[in-house]
């Protein structure tokens, strides 16, 4: 093969299973439809991702999930020996551009240390930036975000608002904006009256759906709050919480047994591996998201895979893609009435179906090729 024939080298660097949750979910799809586009790509993940001591959860892998290609473990979160060494072992692969998975800070001396070493080596640095500033804060995250950020040709921002933050952050920063792709790897839709039945539902019943890891920044409490007008006037209405407590689950517990809605809540308490996501979004009617602070959420692009809408608030980038494409319902953060109304309006004037037109026509504005085709002109232009 001539020089002019060799595939563009790759070299995609973040969590990737069997690593769990939203960015290993999100690494593993780049590089699959990154190789379906003709690039050749490097896996490269970590040895060890989060120190137990800092890990909230229960476990950070996902027993059901499987390495497409077997990525190389290479780095561990809290040795830079680790790091040097995963820089080296790139270069030598021959890649022609990194690209990072970036979300959070505590990644950043890592991260730094690699890009810094690639870009003085010729290779080009490219961060997808999912969160440029985490949800929860630290001292010294925006320095640290900073000096990984500046070591990188060019940010990719999965939502204006991110974008917003990285200008911040670094004025003189190159930032190209490409909405977050649907997820398209937890398989079809699937009958509702079938995935309500294997969780313990009735066909008839109005389902909400709050999904993914329990943080106190994600709103679930005012849902919660919500959630007795509702039932008040629909009484077959259930709210569905499906994933891992991070925070103490006994707290929520009293507020819905206080609430007395304990019949009306079902709480799974763990994480939901990749095989049995289809069930829960299947079963819903809407996929609820009151957080109280956001950037962007994989749970919406998971949502309109399988064809449903959404309530969201107005934080971060959730209502950008709801707002421009009629998916769903934006409601103000932190406002329990505001939220019950939205849902009560839902329901009673039953705009399922308009509003999964709007899901529709979000979906085709938000696909892995015009990801892809976004990436490859970042890479044409290093």
């Amino acid at each position: 093969m001539s020089a002019d024939e060799r595939r563009e080298r790759v070299a995609l660097i973040g969590p990737h299973p069997p690593y769990r949750g939203g960015i290993a979910h999100f690494t593993e799809r780049l590089g699959a439809h990154l190789t379906e586009a003709g690039l050749s790509v490097f896996p490269v993940s970590f040895s060890r991702l989060y120190p137990d001591l800092l890990f909230p959860g229960q476990s950070q892998y996902e027993e059901s999930s499987v390495a497409r290609e077997g990525p190389e473990c290479l780095i561990d979160s809290v040795n830079p020996f680790s790091w040097r060494k995963t820089a080296r072992t790139i270069v030598s692969d021959g890649a022609d551009a990194a690209i990072f998975m970036y979300w959070m800070p505590f990644f950043a001396p890592a991260m730094r240390s690699i890009a810094g070493y690639l870009r003085a080596k010729g290779v080009g640095t490219i961060a997808v930036v999912h969160n440029a500033v985490p949800h929860e804060r630290h001292p010294g995250d925006k320095k640290l975000s900073r000096a990984f950020l500046r070591k990188c040709d060019v940010a990719i921002v999965l939502s204006k608002n991110v974008g917003n933050d990285v200008k911040e952050l670094v004025p003189e920063a190159r930032i190209c904006f490409a909405p977050h792709p649907v997820y398209d790897q937890f398989g079809a839709r699937i009958d509702g009256a079938t995935a309500r039945r294997m969780i313990g539902l009735r066909e008839d019943h109005k389902v909400l759906l709050f999904f993914g890891m329990i943080r106190r920044y994600k709103g679930l409490h005012v849902l919660i709050d919500a959630f007795p007008s509702v039932v008040n006037l629909f009484p077959e209405a259930r709210l569905v919480v499906a994933g891992e407590f991070y925070d103490d689950v006994e707290s929520y517990r009293a507020q819905i047994e206080s609430l007395s809605i304990s019949d009306y809540v079902i709480l799974t308490e763990e994480y939901v591996p990749s095989d049995r996501v289809a069930v829960y979004f299947s079963a819903a009617d809407v996929v609820v998201q009151p957080y109280l602070r956001a950037t962007q959420s994989g749970v919406v692009q998971a949502a309109f895979n399988f064809e449903k809408p959404v309530i969201v608030t107005d934080v971060g980038g959730l209502a950008e893609i709801v707002g421009d494409t009629s998916a769903g319902i934006v409601v103000p953060p932190g406002d329990d009435e505001a939220l019950t109304a939205a849902i009560l309006q839902f329901f009673s004037e039953d705009m399922r179906p308009t509003l999964e037109e709007g899901v529709r026509r979000a979906r085709s504005l938000s696909t892995w090729t015009k990801y892809v085709d976004i990436i490859r002109g970042e890479l044409k232009r290093d």
